[in-house]
């Protein structure tokens, strides 16, 4: 029987769940149309393009699950192909746990939220660490002040777009500095304005 992208998601337990629950009907439309996509899209590129963080999910051989925040500029997650994902590995604490899991057991998972525009994006796939490859270094590797120590690469096989609901809606502080520092900008040009034209009055 053919695996169905969203099939990464739900195992047969997950199915019985929502058999139980009332779901399973809905999904099975779902998986009859269209189903999830299993490459990256245009507009899953660009929206990758623009995002400050993830969260990268892997479970050691024994299935105990480990949840790594990882953050930088945008287009720190690059898209190298339809279906590969790559980011650069900066020196952290050196626990290592992410790396250690992959090692024994290549099931992963990004989960990308946008706060400000309420998308949240899960993808489900497989994930290789490179080392000592300087070519493939430079290709994911951004402006940073510190050189990375080696390179993921996350190979796509599902992705799902949630919905919105419970999503608080946040800011990022570089974006509210940015245009608080355009509105003093211009209350200094008003304010400078207004006293040339209550000199000229008087």
């Amino acid at each position: 029987m053919t695996r169905l992208p969203s099939d990464f998601a739900f195992s047969p337990a997950v199915k019985a769940e929502q058999e139980r629950l009332g779901s399973r009907e809905q999904y099975r439309r779902v998986e009859e149309g269209h189903g999830w996509p299993d490459r990256i899209t245009p507009d899953l590129a660009a929206f990758i393009g623009t995002v400050r963080s993830f969260y990268l999910g892997t479970a050691s051989a024994s299935g105990q699950p480990y949840i790594q925040h990882r953050g930088g500029l945008p287009g720190f997650l690059c898209v190298l192909d339809e279906k590969t994902l790559g980011f650069a590995d900066y020196r952290g604490n050196r626990q290592y746990i992410t790396i250690g899991n992959l090692a024994e057991n290549p099931q992963a998972f990004i989960f990308l939220m946008d706060y400000a525009s309420r998308i949240r994006i899960k993808l489900w796939g497989t994930a290789r660490v490179f080392e000592n490859d300087d070519a493939l270094l430079r290709q994911v590797s951004r402006i940073t002040s510190a050189p990375p120590e080696r390179c993921i690469l996350f190979r796509v096989e599902a992705w799902d777009r949630n919905c919105k609901q419970h999503i608080p809606r946040l800011l990022a502080a570089e974006d509210v500095e940015e245009h608080v520092s355009a509105l003093e900008a211009r209350i200094a040009e008003l304010e400078a304005e207004n006293e040339r034209l209550s000199a000229a009055a008087s």
